[in-house]
């Protein structure tokens, strides 16, 4: 009997044209029972149901240029094993398309100089998930004119929506061509200027610090370890960590003070790592030679993280012209100070069922001239036992003492200075 990884060598070893044409039939019959409803027969039947967690795109430099995740974030460590099998090969042609990880499976192909790698999560058969990525790949030349890191990065808005109508929960949903283009148009001249100002990240990073409660007696000497240890950038250790421990094996040795104090502190500066987990739709606009002007907000989850995101709170600082606002909203409270002219939303939390949204008219000074620009928006929020660096503990173990104690790990993530730009 032929063990999981003993398939995937097997697979490895050889994949020919004559079997990718195969599957792209067989491939291109089960896309299509997918759209035709329930009663037909689907991916999921052939046990590909749920099959891409998460996608990667490399470029040769091994530079991690975008991510897509479907479920929950997978931190960008487990490309580590894809890294690793590449300097093993002997050139790009020859790096392995299937992968095995001690959680995953890494799904690949080569194409025009980048690398797609796919993150699976349960054994599916790997020549579908090849042929997906193909689809991928093709779907980019054709909305772009070519498949390269520039064109992605330059339209990378309809990237994403790209990807989220071809993969709808982890399976294929709409593929061909012809049903991507009447779903989303591809790029023209105004939309690509669009994007280029409202679809992009300007900065990001994340700051994490590790903060510990300590209640033990005697001289306990504790060894606390991570699923992944690399995603940790510029870290802070306290007085009591033993440093050549951690450059060694990335583990964090130390005998405790007692009570409340912090391990470490760290930062995760890889933008491409920071997953934004909401996002806001705007439209604000003040017309030339008027009174008022228009202000619609709507705020949504845009990870699928599992996780609630609450105590949502957007604070505006409007224009010096804006004597008040009469806005509705569909969740939560607003206030506006017409001295300061700070508006503050206290939304509270986020269900995907009914987006929160505010809405309504703002009354200028008469006479006055338009404002230059938009005000930015800042929101402050908390997602309860998430890390949203994807920073996870292993075990916490303790020597020198043989009571049992107890252990406990939470997990919170909070918007240090988030800002949307109007």
């Amino acid at each position: 009997m032929i063990d999981r990884v003993g398939v995937f060598e097997a697979v490895n070893q050889a994949i020919s044209w004559a079997l990718r044409l195969r599957v792209l039939a067989a491939f291109s019959a089960s896309s299509a029972s997918v759209r035709r409803g329930p009663g037909a027969e689907s991916l999921t039947g052939t046990g590909v149901g749920k099959m891409i967690h998460s996608l990667f795109l490399i470029n040769c430099s091994g530079d991690i240029f975008l991510e897509k995740h479907w479920k929950s974030v997978v931190s960008q460590s487990v490309c580590d094993y894809f890294f690793e099998a590449q300097e093993k090969a002997a050139d790009v042609e020859n790096v392995p398309p299937v992968i095995s990880t001690p959680h995953h499976y890494l799904i690949s192909i080569y194409r025009d100089k980048l690398f797609f790698v796919s993150v699976i999560q349960t054994e599916v058969p790997p020549l579908f998930v090849i042929e997906f990525l193909h689809r991928v790949a093709d779907t980019f030349q054709d909305y772009f004119g070519e498949c390269s890191e520039a064109a992605i990065k330059d339209n990378v808005v309809i990237v994403y929506e790209l990807l989220e109508e071809m993969l709808d929960n982890g399976f294929p949903l709409a593929t061909e061509s012809n049903i991507l283009k009447e779903l989303i148009k591809p790029p023209t001249i105004l939309r690509s200027v669009v994007n280029s100002i409202t679809g992009s990240t300007v900065f990001a990073e994340i700051q994490g610090v590790i903060d510990a409660c300590i209640k033990l007696s005697g001289m306990p000497d504790l060894s606390l370890s991570f699923m992944n240890p690399r995603l940790l950038d510029d870290v802070s250790f306290h007085p009591c960590i033993r440093f050549k421990r951690w450059e060694s094996e990335r583990v964090l040795s130390f005998i405790p003070p007692d009570g409340n104090f912090r391990l470490i502190s760290y930062r995760v500066s890889s933008q491409n790592l920071v997953a934004i987990p909401v996002y806001v739709k705007h439209s604000i606009s003040f017309k030339e030679n008027s009174s008022c002007g228009r202000f619609d907000i709507t705020i949504g989850p845009k990870q699928n993280m599992g996780k609630t995101i609450e105590g949502i709170t957007v604070t505006v600082h409007m224009p010096k012209v804006v004597l008040n606002m009469n806005l509705t909203t569909t969740q939560g409270s607003y206030t506006f100070d017409p001295v300061t002219k700070v508006l503050t939303w206290d939304v509270g939390k986020i269900t995907p069922q009914k987006l929160p949204s505010l809405k309504g008219l703002v009354n200028l000074q008469s006479g006055a001239p338009k404002p230059e620009e938009n005000p930015s928006l800042n929101i402050q929020f908390k997602i309860q036992q998430l890390a949203i660096s994807g920073l996870k503990v292993n075990r916490l173990d303790m020597y020198g003492e043989k009571y049992k104690p107890f252990k406990g790990v939470k997990y919170v993530t909070k918007a240090g200075k988030f800002q949307v730009r109007t």
